[in-house]
């Protein structure tokens, strides 16, 4: 089992930056694929990033040049830094580790952009 935290959520004005971070429970060094989901009210969770054990990387469409994300193995943490924020990447933002039998989830951090 694995517990996730994510932190760094907030209010921001369009073109503003956040840097989101979840942090596991325990070692992460295992886990071969982790990602950042989003939802925005009345609409489906969907993928914002992915990233390998290996480094590969996966972006959605909607945040490709604006958007990094990146692990720290030895930290137990996974990054997402935002930068150019549009209105439209207002979410609550969750943590998502897949396993064989079980998708772990975090309690979601909210992102708001707004001017």
């Amino acid at each position: 089992q694995v517990q996730l935290l994510e932190s760094g959520g907030g209010l921001v004005q369009p073109g503003g930056s956040l840097r989101l971070s979840c942090a596991a429970s325990r070692s992460i060094f295992s886990f071969n694929t982790m990602g950042w989901y989003r939802q925005a009210p009345g609409k489906q969770r969907e993928l914002v990033a992915s990233i390998t054990s290996d480094g590969k990387i996966r972006y959605a469409d909607s945040v490709k040049g604006r958007f990094t994300i990146s692990r720290d193995n030895a930290e137990n943490t996974l990054y997402l830094q935002m930068n150019s924020l549009k209105l439209e990447d207002t979410a609550v933002y969750y943590c998502n580790v897949p396993t064989t039998f079980y998708s772990y989830w975090g309690q979601g951090t909210q992102v708001t952009v707004s001017s």
